[in-house]
């Protein structure tokens, strides 16, 4: 079956991939000004609650000149709200920086726009981008489109939102433990987490527990290789960012996958999955095993260490030191699990909580160096189950199997650890809600993993948005 990408009508924003948009200009069926104003409308008339700011006039000025030769010419694009774009709200999602400005443009939305994106606006984040659960206190809980009161995951939850529910057709994300991969598997999305320093961040980003990549929120595999064609490389205020690669969309098709050693791991990172989506994805990995020409392998010891706690420790101490002039008088502008997380974690980290946590990081590179000197592919959930309520809180139960609350988000957090790359690819649904295929490989893999994921999205069109 051969997927179709194009698709839309004058009076909606378009409802097929970026790619067949942009060619669409180019024929003239539909100009960028038009595509801009069905976005505002389409926003404007949403119960979604995906986006947080509107630029208007400043993307209709870019919408008039907009040069549809470029990659992205005349596309509107939802940025993430923890992205910073000069003159923007600068909030983290948070009330505390609720009326904070930015200063700098990040290198990612420079690129962007040089390449014709036009910056619609900002979507909506999980307060400093801490948990999986797109519901701050500034902004209130955004919806999932595939099922109103269920979440769209976080933290990049407004920009999954945005591109699933007919908003927008791309959107900006980012992933320091799951913040892509996670909201793609909950509404149907592509969603690639790329090798650490594949696309610079910052000017002016710490570099924290070096866990964090950014990256975008897409209908396509196509979609998701355009955009790294346009934002990899090495830029000098990122020192850890990689070398630039080119022909990421040009080289889809190409990419040998024949006798690649795959591997189909149901309890990646000790996580419990739901039964139900288990069977289902479980299903999935068996076929693009086969449709791919890989081979399966078994027998492979792919325990890890856990990571979660102590991952969760050096991020609060980031936090506490971002938040030093406010806490603890701020306590009750954060959101429930902000608040905590810091009140549980402030006496935890020291040179001690350093050493461990380095410790175990040592761990689980020797582990997954060892793994995947086993194996070429890795294939397991993007999340232990399907979205959850919207309002929160964490889900502890699984499919019926109680786990704690801890299990959200392990089976993403050991590639932001090791830094290899992962994707989400749309695999079906349980309960009429979507359902993600993760799939990873080593560093620098990501043309292996985009090729399999072309594959299925071939063998297996998916719905480009969620029903209406």
């Amino acid at each position: 079956m051969r997927a179709s990408y194009a698709w839309g009508v004058a009076d909606t924003p378009w409802l097929g991939d970026t790619v067949s948009l942009v060619a669409a200009f180019r024929r003239g069926e539909r100009s960028p000004v038009e595509e801009l104003q069905a976005t505002y409308d389409a926003i404007d008339a949403s119960d979604l609650n995906a986006f947080c700011f509107l630029d208007r006039e400043r993307a209709l000025d870019a919408a008039r000149t907009a040069d549809v030769s470029l990659p992205f010419g005349g596309v509107p694009i939802g940025v993430k709200e923890l992205d910073h774009n000069l003159g923007w709200p600068d909030t983290d999602a948070s009330l505390v920086f609720k009326d904070r400005i930015a200063e700098t443009t990040d290198t990612m939305l420079l690129r962007i726009r040089a390449a014709g994106g036009v910056l619609a606006g900002q979507t909506t984040s999980s307060e400093f981008g801490g948990v999986n659960l797109t519901r701050t206190l500034l902004h209130g809980a955004t919806h999932n489109p595939w099922q109103h009161d269920r979440t769209p995951g976080g933290s990049s939850g407004g920009s999954a939102a945005g591109v699933a529910g007919g908003l927008a057709s791309i959107a900006t994300g980012g992933d320091g433990g799951g913040s892509i991969r996670i909201p793609a598997g909950f509404t149907g999305l592509v969603g690639l987490k790329s090798t650490f320093g594949r696309i610079p961040r910052g000017p002016g980003a710490s570099n924290g527990n070096l866990t964090t990549t950014t990256g975008c929120l897409t209908r396509s595999v196509r979609d998701t290789a355009r955009w790294f064609d346009v934002c990899n490389g090495h830029e000098d205020n990122d020192p850890l960012s990689l070398p630039r690669v080119d022909g990421w969309e040009a080289g889809l098709g190409s990419v040998p996958t024949r006798g690649a050693r795959a591997i189909i791991v149901a309890d990646w990172g000790s996580a419990v999955v739901s039964p139900a989506m288990w069977a289902v994805l479980e299903e999935a990995g068996e076929h693009l095993i086969k449709i791919t020409g890989m081979q399966r392998v078994s027998g492979v010891n792919t325990a890890l260490p856990r990571l979660g706690a102590a991952w969760s420790i050096t991020g609060m101490a980031a936090l506490a030191f971002e938040l030093r002039d406010h806490w603890p008088a701020c306590a009750d502008m954060l959101t429930p699990e902000m608040r905590y997380g810091l009140q549980h974690t402030q006496d935890l980290y020291g040179t001690e909580a350093r050493g461990r946590f380095e410790t175990r990081r040592v761990e689980l590179n020797r582990r997954m160096a060892e793994i995947l000197g086993e194996v070429d592919i890795i294939i397991t959930a993007s999340n232990p189950d399907v979205a959850f309520s919207a309002q929160g809180p964490l889900p502890d139960t699984f499919g019926g199997v109680v786990a704690g609350a801890g299990n959200n988000g392990v089976l993403t957090i050991p590639a932001n650890i090791y830094g290899n790359p992962g994707i989400s690819i749309p695999a079906g649904s349980v309960d009429g809600l979507p359902v993600g295929l993760q799939v990873m490989s080593r560093h620098f893999a990501e043309p292996l993993l985009l090729e399999l994921a072309l594959a299925y999205e071939r063998s297996r069109p998916w719905p480009l948005v969620a029903p209406r």
